[in-house]
């Protein structure tokens, strides 16, 4: 059965690129469309889509509005429309705080030519967000639930409280789809003196990270930087890795230090998961803790086998806290997954993991 699409946006001509890019995938089908948001409200409730593209700014009612009352009212996966700007950051993160669960930005002039170059990946997000229950894409206090076997087993309290890590290492998480949110629940619970850094790679794109950084700096104990190259890496502080940049870490006498490099054409993810695990590894060894959280796609399971393969230890967010069971499954698929733990845990697990 095709996953049923409401799209809300004012601009007619957005709205009909959109129509075009949905219609050419026939695992999708649009049930509506609304230029408003009290429109938006209406339609969510009485059409009962399975997912719906939001814009921010609309008359009448602006999309961070309609999102609060679309979750309060009918909950619905909403994916957020967004301008390439600081503007746009900020207003997409107030709706992924609003209970929006993805954004996707208008990254240029003509947005008919942004949808065609990137068109199947919003397709496929799109159908990624809509078939998961929405219990597991939208309810991050379900109680946790654990499955696991030799490759991937519950995290025991015993084991994250003698620590996995010394104090001269380091913690490297990934994330992408679902990840300003998972990252916020997870450093919420990392105390303000946490023994070692802590580097961030999401997918994000370069006008998002330094307002994500700011963000969540102003609502955690921890500190949280977005980093610059060349920059020291002290104890009790989240450094994210500026967006469409690549991260690497490296051990140096006086410590970590970040170093950034412009990616590769064919190098997609930016930042790229793989890239930060795969020199924290080399430079860090069996004192490196790698975190996969959710996400789309296999970004970090060769870095995730650097660190394993060095003597490091891999922990990836369960399936159903996920809101796209990609990147952690990828890991866990090719056994290089030590804990799996669910969101809810993940932070605890980390403010002890440090020897």
């Amino acid at each position: 059965m095709a996953v049923g699409v409401l799209i809300v946006d004012d601009s007619v001509f957005f709205r009909r690129a959109l129509r075009m890019l949905i219609s050419s995938d026939d695992r999708l089908t649009i049930v509506g469309e609304a230029a408003n948001g009290r429109e938006a409200i209406l339609k969510a409730c009485q059409l009962k889509p399975d997912v719906v593209t939001m814009d921010v700014e609309m008359p009448i009612l602006d999309g961070i509005a309609a999102v609060r009352e679309i979750m309060s009212r009918c909950p619905v996966p909403i994916m957020m429309l967004s301008s390439l700007t600081r503007a746009g950051a900020v207003a997409t993160f107030d709706a992924l705080d609003a209970g929006a669960v993805d954004f996707y930005t208008k990254n240029s002039d003509d947005p008919a030519q942004a949808l065609n170059q990137s068109g199947k990946m919003l397709t496929t997000r799109l159908r990624l967000l809509a078939l998961r229950k929405q219990r597991q894409v939208l309810n991050f206090d379900a109680p946790p639930r654990s499955t696991g076997n030799s490759a991937q087993r519950p995290l025991t309290t015993s084991t994250a409280e003698r620590g996995v890590i010394a104090r001269r290492g380091i913690v490297v998480i990934g994330s992408s789809t679902g990840g300003p949110a998972a990252l916020q629940r997870v450093l919420q619970e990392i105390p303000a003196d946490f023994p070692v850094p802590i580097v961030i790679a999401q997918h994000m794109p370069a006008a998002f990270t330094g307002p994500f950084a700011s963000r969540l700096n102003d609502s955690l104990p921890l500190n949280v930087v977005e980093v610059a190259d060349g920059a020291s890496l002290t104890p009790g502080t989240a450094y994210l890795i500026p967006g469409g940049m690549h991260g690497e870490v490296k051990l140096q006498a006086g410590g970590w230090v970040f170093i950034s490099r412009t990616p590769l054409i064919d190098e997609h993810f930016r930042p790229s998961v793989n890239v930060l695990f795969q020199s924290a590894a080399k430079a860090g060894g069996a004192d490196v803790l790698g975190v996969i959280l959710t996400g789309m796609g296999d970004d970090g399971t060769e870095g995730a086998r650097a660190v394993r393969a060095s003597g490091g230890h891999i922990w990836a967010q369960d399936q159903a806290s996920c809101v796209i069971y990609g990147m952690p499954a990828a890991v866990a698929k090719a056994g290089l997954v030590e804990a799996v733990l669910a969101l809810n845990d993940m932070g605890l697990a980390l403010s002890r993991c440090v020897r």
